[in-house]
């Protein structure tokens, strides 16, 4: 694994202002944030400031050129690290005492970012690999990103990502959905595009910032799995040290997995994945049967078949299910991107699903932003 890496940023927009940022946590400078200066090779470390929400000392704007046209920045091994691309105008990023960096928001309208048409990809490098995903898990943008990896051993990995017009799409299919059912899939698009666009489709965890309450939403989508599985056994492929784990509904209306007690969760519970019955613990085979399950609900798949993960061809196919994570699948090229943050779950051998690439030698990394001449497969 390299100590460093470049990156090819390239813009496949239309537009000729648009503007990269590289943030992330650098592990070779002691775990301090960091983001690439504005020539992309360049470390800007953010001096702690001493009052709340501070400009940064430096114009960390990465310029991509005229459409078309590829820019090569260096990192250095990074966790949790972001490129971020904005359209149109530049992106604020502020700083709080520490030194924390505060990243553009969906959710804040008074957020200085709230107008700016932005995304952002997310990866790792580390001494084990490269790791780096799209991601719809906060919103949909009207930014489409995709991803190329290049191995060493020639090896390509590719995750297309939208076509241009791909957020109009989800917007449409949102509005569709609430037409159909009553839910407020619809008021998970913000508006404030060019001519009356959309700017952006929020993920329905964020629904409160926009007004869209899905309270209630999966509870019978629980009950109906809690009463089939008072009669049969449903099983959890964990994927680690404990195997294959079964169980049923016990008298005090417990889903236990391999000794693991569930109670049934929320709306709220299965949209986050986090919360309730999800929030994970000290037990390693309890962490382990959460995301799988959480999977299961958010795709409602768990009343169709009883071994889980299954596979892609059980997602999405009744009612109640995630709308927004059957429409952004449906609207990638390739079908793929996290639009929850369990998406990485698949059988084993399974189709990926979440949008990512990876690789202990990679030898090119590329990250086209803006849809054009997006393409699915080899190309």
């Amino acid at each position: 694994m390299p100590e460093s890496l470049d990156i090819k940023l390239q813009n496949m927009s239309d537009s000729d202002q648009v503007y990269a940022y590289v943030t992330g946590i650098a592990l070779q400078h002691d775990g301090r944030r960091v983001l690439l200066k504005a020539n992309g090779h360049d470390l800007y470390f953010p001096e702690s400031p001493s009052e709340i929400l501070q400009p940064l000392a430096e114009d960390c704007a990465i310029p991509l050129g005229a459409p078309g046209n590829t820019v090569t920045v260096h990192i250095p091994q990074l966790a949790g690290g972001r490129i971020w691309f904005s359209r149109g105008g530049k992106l604020t990023f502020l700083l709080n005492p520490g030194p924390a960096i505060v990243e553009p928001s969906v959710l804040n309208p008074s957020d200085p970012n709230a107008a700016v048409d932005f995304a952002f990809a997310e990866f790792t490098l580390n001494a084990d690999q490269l790791f780096a995903n799209i991601s719809y898990v906060d919103f949909v943008s009207r930014l489409p990103v995709a991803l190329t990896l290049r191995e060493q051993g020639g090896a390509v990995q590719h995750v297309s990502g939208m076509q241009p017009d791909g957020l109009d799409r989800v917007a449409e299919a949102l509005r569709e959905q609430a037409a159909k059912d009553g839910r407020p899939w619809d008021k998970l698009v913000v508006p404030g595009g060019p001519g009356g666009a959309p700017l952006r489709a929020l993920n329905p965890t964020h629904g409160g910032a926009v007004g869209a309450s899905f309270d209630g939403y999966f509870e019978p989508l629980v009950e109906e799995v809690w009463a089939k599985y008072c009669g049969c056994e449903m099983r959890i492929n964990t994927q680690a040290a404990a195997g294959v784990v079964g169980g049923t509904v016990n008298a005090q209306g417990e889903l236990v997995l391999g000794g693991e007690a569930f109670g049934r969760p929320s709306t709220a519970d299965v949209l986050g994945c986090n919360s309730g019955p999800f929030a994970t613990g000290p037990s390693a085979a309890r962490n382990a049967i959460i995301p799988r399950l959480a999977a299961a609900l958010q795709r409602s798949s768990l009343p169709e078949v009883d071994e889980h993960p299954s596979d892609p061809s059980t997602f999405y196919k009744r009612e109640p299910t995630n709308h927004y994570c059957r429409i952004v699948h449906e609207h990638n090229l390739d079908g793929k991107g996290y639009a929850f943050a369990y998406d990485d779950v698949q059988p084993d051998g399974g189709a990926d699903q979440s949008g990512k690439v990876n690789a202990g030698d990679p030898a090119e990394f590329l990250v086209a932003v803006g849809g054009q001449d997006a393409y699915a497969g080899d190309h």
